[in-house]
């Protein structure tokens, strides 16, 4: 036995049904991605010990939604937890978790892992297409600066998959927690803060000023997202350089033109 074989035993102690319950517990002290009152679904959720947890984070205010294809026992402890048995790449799946999260998600949490080859190229990649599947699924329920957090196995494509995430979230920290076994290689992407809007950092593009904030910057408007532009006024039409995304409203700079 390693020394981190003592979470399969502090887990059977404390009543969780995997000792991966710490990861999300250690995941979660870290970032802060479990928040009372959120509404989290868990893909490949089962058996159901990162939904205990989610439970116990988000309180009686919240909603935990677990998916899996196998069968997750029903939990007699937890009222908030709903499990849904089927696959998230089929769109009955995915409408049956936006009814159950009525329409609005705060977290997306991924402990899937494929079933083990033996192969580590083969079994990396396999890693990699399910944490891709889960990224897939978070940006398509998760609302305006909401939280992932996501498993994969270190190896080929994962700097391009970890910039992908980062590009979709404020910001994406890589970790990996104490509860992990020492032998092994998975890693945990958490994608903080999703970003919706319709503008990412380095963009160029042409805006009319429509307003002027409290702080004298001038304010337009891209699709209904609203960006601050200072040294502007109302009425200008200006070419600017977005510097800052954030949820709700963003940051540019004008540009000089000749």
């Amino acid at each position: 036995m390693t020394g981190r074989d003592h979470y399969y035993n502090k887990a059977k102690q404390e009543g969780y049904r995997s000792r991966a319950a710490y990861k999300l517990k250690q995941l979660d002290d870290l970032e802060n991605v479990l928040s009372r009152g959120d509404t989290v679904v868990d893909l490949g959720a089962a058996p159901g010990g990162w939904l205990e947890v989610a439970a116990e984070a988000v309180g009686t205010e919240g909603t935990v939604i677990g998916v899996d294809l196998q069968r997750i026992k029903d939990f007699d402890d937890h009222d908030t937890i709903e499990t849904i048995r089927g696959d998230m790449t089929e769109s009955r799946t995915r409408e049956r978790v936006i009814d159950a999260a009525g329409g609005s998600v705060d977290v997306v949490i991924s402990d899937m892992a494929p079933n083990m080859s033996g192969e580590y190229s083969l079994d990396q990649a396999r890693s990699l297409y399910l944490a891709r599947q889960a990224f897939e699924t978070a940006l398509e329920l998760l609302d305006s600066d909401g939280d992932f957090v996501v498993k994969v196995f270190e190896g080929a494509d994962v700097d391009e998959f970890r910039a992908d995430v980062g590009d979709a979230f404020q910001y994406v920290r890589a970790t990996s927690p104490k509860a992990s076994r020492d032998e092994s290689s998975e890693i945990y992407f958490i994608g903080k803060g999703r970003l919706t809007a319709p503008v990412r950092s380095g963009d160029e593009l042409e805006v009319e000023i429509v307003d002027v904030g409290d702080e004298g910057d001038g304010i337009a408007s891209v699709e209904g997202y609203r960006l601050f532009v200072p040294g502007t006024e109302t009425g200008d039409v200006v070419d600017v350089r977005i510097e800052d995304v954030k949820p709700n409203f963003g940051f540019a700079n004008r540009l000089n033109r000749e």
